[in-house]
């Protein structure tokens, strides 16, 4: 049996989640939420799958704010940055990852939404066959990834400003 993470684990992003009970591994993390389907030519291409919007508990803001303190911010900036609201992102009817910051879910590299698009290749239908534990316990280390990429997006863009404002223009001497 997986039991679910202690709801005090890291920021409680991204944790792997019950409707009810604990989670069988050997029965319980098949990804049929519709997160992928075939398409032409057996290429998998993402799907609407199923997600459930909502507010942070108290808990969660806790834990953020408690979080944005060690990185010298506020919980007003931390929660601007991650998004207002959170989603429960489901594998299937029973199991979920609890509190997917919108802004962690629609975080995107090259043009795809990251979670998204590693849930579509997973599909059962697609892979034949369900999640192994520790698949299903990377997209815990992938929300919480990116969620700290989106944290220090501020200080990302003012280095990349300094930068910006010291470069050596190319074609021009030492000398001059």
């Amino acid at each position: 049996m997986i039991e679910p993470v202690e709801p005090a684990a890291y920021l409680n992003l991204g944790t792997l989640s019950a409707t009810s009970g604990t989670l069988d591994p050997a029965t319980d993390l098949a990804v049929t939420a519709r997160w992928g389907i075939a398409g032409k030519g057996g290429i998998a291409m993402p799907s609407t799958g199923k997600l459930e919007e909502r507010p942070y508990t108290d808990d969660e803001r806790s834990a953020i704010a408690e979080h944005a303190d060690t990185l010298g911010m506020s919980a007003g900036q931390a929660i601007e940055l991650l998004g207002e609201t959170c989603f429960d992102v489901y594998l299937n009817d029973k199991a979920y990852w609890r509190c997917v910051p919108v802004n962690v879910w629609r975080y995107t590299i090259g043009g795809y939404q990251v979670i998204k698009k590693w849930l579509s290749y997973r599909e059962r239908a697609l892979l034949g066959r369900d999640l192994k534990p520790e698949e299903a316990r990377y997209v815990t280390e992938m929300v919480r990834r990116i969620a700290a990429l989106v944290l220090m997006q501020p200080e990302l863009d003012a280095n990349y400003e300094r930068v910006k404002a010291d470069v050596w223009e190319w074609g021009r001497s030492q000398s001059q």
